[in-house]
């Protein structure tokens, strides 16, 4: 998909963090999702009194199932964002095609409301169109640039690769644990695992790192008691 050209950094060994966003956050949510749910599961099946057994298959089957659908759902839901964006674009490209003269005064009056004079406003937007139109409507009018445009490739695979490695740290702890303290050694692993995605996705994204510990340890804490408790709750009632 076309988007705007690149424009040159005046820093660029110092780029800016956004750039960071369109892996980062399938990253994030690939591996909280990993953790959080492949943890769950173990913990409600082995406070149902399972085996150990019949644990670590669970765990398995999560793991496996959970970085397929992550996979597939980030692919289908960053592919329909990637659809809309082609669509508008075709739009403005037919737009420029049939009333230029009406486009160009669009791109002004944007440039307007930004705090350009009327006379500077429609001189930039001139300039701009003039260089490549379709990309100053791109940028400006539709809001697209290179970091923000939708690619599904990549948020499938950094979905599905984080999901895998993520959701691998319980179900290890599991295989190692003795099975009187499977649930004791899995939640400790899990609530670890999630303060450490936690501050490994502040620092990349140069965020405040308590903050982000903080909102994944209390949110996979509340889904991981829920999980057990249920599980506990069938368990008995078997």
């Amino acid at each position: 998909m076309r988007t705007s050209p690149p424009i040159a950094s005046a820093h660029p060994d110092d780029p800016h963090y956004v750039s960071r966003l369109g892996w980062l956050r399938a990253a994030v949510l690939g591996a909280n999702d990993g953790i959080v749910s492949v943890g769950a599961l173990i913990m409600g099946v082995a406070a149902a009194d399972s085996d150990m057994r019949t644990t670590l298959i669970a765990g398995v089957a999560a793991l496996s199932a959970g970085a397929l659908s992550m996979a597939a759902g980030e692919y289908v839901s960053v592919s329909s964002q990637s659809d809309t964006e082609r669509a508008d674009i075709a739009r403005e490209r037919d737009a420029l095609h049939s009333d230029p003269e009406g486009e160009l005064a669009e791109l002004a009056r944007i440039y307007q409301d930004r705090g350009m004079s009327r006379d500077t406003a429609l001189q930039a937007a001139r300039e701009v169109s003039a260089h490549d139109a379709l990309a100053a409507h791109i940028r400006d009018e539709i809001g697209l640039t290179d970091t923000s445009s939708a690619n599904p490739l990549q948020a499938a695979l950094t979905s599905a690769l984080t999901f895998s490695v993520a959701g691998a740290v319980p179900l290890l702890a599991a295989w190692l644990a003795p099975p009187a303290l499977v649930l004791v050694t899995v939640l400790v692993a899990v609530l670890l695992a999630l303060a450490v995605l936690g501050a490994i996705g502040a620092k990349a994204g140069a965020a405040l790192v308590l903050p982000a510990v903080t909102r994944v340890v209390v949110w996979g804490a509340i889904a991981l008691g829920i999980t057990a408790g249920v599980g506990k709750i069938f368990g008995i009632a078997a």
